[in-house]
């Protein structure tokens, strides 16, 4: 998407004034007559996201007022947008450098729309900020860029991002950056090792495949990340009712988070060795599906009885752990669209996040917080491993019973991560249900920017 922002005021640029509601009184004080009877008529208290437009002596639009909440720029600029006729605007003051960098942010996002597949763009020319004093235009630049690429990856449906599509997109960000990309497709994944990311793909029309990014110096600090590339999930012979597969679409979102924070990360110039790993497969329906009760020996050799063909995501995913974890990197971050229980627990906009490494995982919170971008720890409890005993194999894909759906999918990827490897693993929604300011209904970016700054602060 194109940026909304331009470098300097011009004549008309109309000034945007952000406005706290317990410092309103005092700032009406030191306007004149006019402006106060106008606030007084109109009502406005100055709450978070409310706007009052004030008109010029020649009956312009000459002054926005804005209600701000200190803590939540973003939420207020990105509400500004939409209830603004086109033209140019500009913050007046001087804001700290996060919330200025918080508040480009949301009025960029609040101007992002998916419109691939309408015949007409009814979208208007978006207003026009002028780039706010202290505000970091790279990272706003980069963020702005890799959470459209999220939400463009997931909103596209799998006619057009199967794994095929999935593999020429992380082929197309590793020109970009000059990063090698590589691909394994089809029986291949055999020949190399990688067979529960075969099993689950092999029955889709669109071969399965791993998608491996490198970038950086290979004696930089390693990091690595994993992303859950489902581009849709059936749920396989362990078929899904229609309103469960309804958004399956989304399925492939881990992979796009770990390609969105992969462009924050080269954007950036971090100086750490990156790798991406993306297992990239649609769990279709066909006679030769993976089955119930089928055993399938992985990378690691630890061999997985299938308990529900629909548990799929930790099956691709347990490889290119594996993979991940073979070169000891100081991190491994993954994120994946695993578990409806995870929802149960937290919701569609708080990501679960588990570690083996507690100081990492207290570092991921404070950037959670730190950049509006909040996680929640969930315990990796090690008494529910028990769940996911099988008779005939070394473990089960899924535990016995409805219970503790994220722990016990947690605890089985845990089985192919070395205590010794620090490792976060993300259960994301990454989808909006509701509209809101800068946040509309589709794809969504979740855990990125707290995961990007985590890196930034570590090995940045």
């Amino acid at each position: 998407m194109a940026l909304p922002f331009r470098d300097k005021p011009e004549p008309r640029t109309i000034p945007v004034v952000p406005l706290e509601s317990a410092k309103l009184a005092a700032w009406l004080k030191r306007q004149g007559g006019p402006l106060r009877d106008w606030i007084a008529t109109t009502g406005f208290k100055a709450e978070p996201g409310t706007i009052s437009l004030v008109a010029g002596s020649g009956g312009r639009l000459a002054r926005v007022l804005l209600g701000v909440d200190p803590a939540d720029a973003f939420g207020a600029f990105a509400s500004l947008p939409g209830k603004l006729p086109a033209g140019s605007y500009g913050i007046e003051g001087r804001l700290d450098p996060r919330r200025a960098r918080s508040a480009a942010f949301g009025w960029a996002l609040a101007t992002y729309r998916f419109e691939r597949y309408k015949s007409e763009k009814k979208s208007a020319p978006p207003p026009v900020l002028v780039w706010p004093e202290n505000c970091d235009r790279d990272w706003v630049t980069h963020a702005v860029e890799a959470t459209s690429l999220v939400r463009d990856l997931i909103n596209t449906p799998t006619e057009d991002l199967g794994p095929s599509e999935l593999a020429v997109a992380a082929q197309r960000l590793a020109r970009q950056h000059k990063a090698r990309c590589t691909v394994i497709v089809g029986d291949d994944l055999l020949k190399q090792n990688y067979p529960t990311v075969h099993a689950v793909g092999r029955a889709s029309d669109d071969p399965p495949r791993l998608i491996d990014i490198t970038w950086g110096r290979a004696n930089a600090p390693k990091v690595t990340l994993v992303g859950k590339g489902v581009c849709f999930d059936s749920g396989g012979l362990d078929l899904r009712p229609a309103s469960g597969m309804l958004r399956m679409k989304k399925d492939m979102g881990g992979a796009a988070h770990a390609l969105g924070l992969a462009h924050m990360i080269m954007s950036a110039g971090l100086k750490l060795r990156l790798r991406v790993l993306i297992p990239a497969v649609e769990n279709s329906v066909a006679g030769n599906a993976i089955r119930p009760l089928d055993i399938v020996k992985t990378r690691k050799g630890i061999t997985v009885e299938i308990g529900n063909t629909d548990a799929e995501g930790r099956l691709v995913l347990c490889d290119a752990l594996a993979e991940a974890d073979g070169e000891k990197p100081k991190l491994i971050v993954d994120f994946a669209t695993l578990t409806g229980a995870a929802r149960v627990a937290l919701g569609p906009d708080l990501p679960a996040l588990f570690a083996n490494d507690d100081r990492m995982a207290d570092a991921a919170l404070k950037a959670g917080v730190r950049e509006g971008d909040p996680l929640w720890r969930m315990p990796l409890w090690k008494p529910y491993r028990e769940r996911l005993k099988s008779p005939v194999a070394d473990i089960n894909n899924v535990a016995e019973g409805g219970h503790a759906g994220a722990i016990t999918a947690a605890l089985y990827l845990n089985e192919f991560v070395s205590p010794t490897t620090p490792w976060l693993h993300l259960d994301i929604m990454a989808w909006n249900e509701r509209d809101r300011p800068g946040r509309p209904v589709g794809g969504e970016a979740q855990s990125m920017r707290a995961m990007f700054a985590l890196i930034e602060d570590r090995f940045g």
